[in-house]
């Protein structure tokens, strides 16, 4: 609901912006610990996850208390618009960034270690190796943990790639609710948007624990297994902000 007031309604200040970066700060380094063997990793992302928790009741509590307040005009609704487009905009060019470094070492990197271009005497550091992706034969599998597959585009990462799309429908369904005023509209489509990302969040989990001990593909699985993880990883955690 817009308010009829003209000024910008500036809130007072809040304790939210510090108690997420703490949470954030707590949570990475509790699953840094986690990643290298320390058996106080688990309970420090347990501690983050929970700071999480508390900080999304907590600001949003504060947000929906504002909003029902009429505190909020055309002008505080264009803020939160521009906010949210900034948001995604940083978000895509993070994932190009990603996507980059998966290219360069798919597109470039790989066949210059295979041999290929003006660089190919960098073979010399492994003369057996050869340039195939993914990389499941690693040039020194002594240091590392060789994974026995790839992970294959159907089954788990297929359902996933579904579910994700469909959260995207019925958001958009709740949100023609909301726009028209309908609650019930609006309720039923925010219930399944978020049991979708339970699903999704449950199967991508399965996936993880599947690869860890299945697969062998692990953090330590060479340049296959961490862009694996950190792809995956990354757009699993920010799932909840692109809803």
């Amino acid at each position: 609901m817009s308010s009829t007031n003209q000024e910008y309604y500036v809130p007072e200040n809040s304790q939210w912006p510090i108690i997420g970066a703490l949470a954030l700060f707590t949570l990475f380094v509790g699953f840094a610990f986690w990643t290298n063997g320390l058996s106080v990793g688990p309970i420090i992302s347990g501690v983050g996850l929970l700071m999480l928790v508390y900080l999304f009741h907590g600001w949003f509590s504060s947000v929906v208390e504002e909003s029902l307040s009429n505190k909020y005009n055309e002008r505080v609704d264009a803020s939160f618009r521009q906010g949210m487009i900034w948001f995604i905009v940083s978000e895509v060019f993070f994932f190009m960034a990603l996507f980059g470094t998966l290219f360069y070492v798919r597109a470039i990197a790989l066949p210059w270690l295979g041999g290929e271009g003006h660089l190919g005497s960098s073979n010399l550091l492994w003369p057996e190796f050869s340039a195939q992706w993914p990389l499941i034969n690693l040039p020194d599998a002594t240091n590392f943990t060789e994974p026995k597959e790839a992970m294959g585009a159907l089954g788990i990462p297929l359902i996933n790639t579904i579910i994700l799309l469909s959260s995207g429908v019925t958001l958009t369904w709740a949100h023609h609710g909301l726009k028209h005023n309908n609650q019930k509209t609006l309720i039923a489509g925010l219930a399944v948007t978020v049991a979708l990302g339970v699903v999704f969040f449950c199967f991508q989990m399965y996936e993880y624990v599947h690869a860890y001990h299945e697969m062998d593909l692990t953090l330590k699985s060479g340049i296959y297994g961490s862009t694996f993880y950190m792809l995956t990883g990354f757009h699993g955690f920010t799932l909840p902000w692109e809803q």
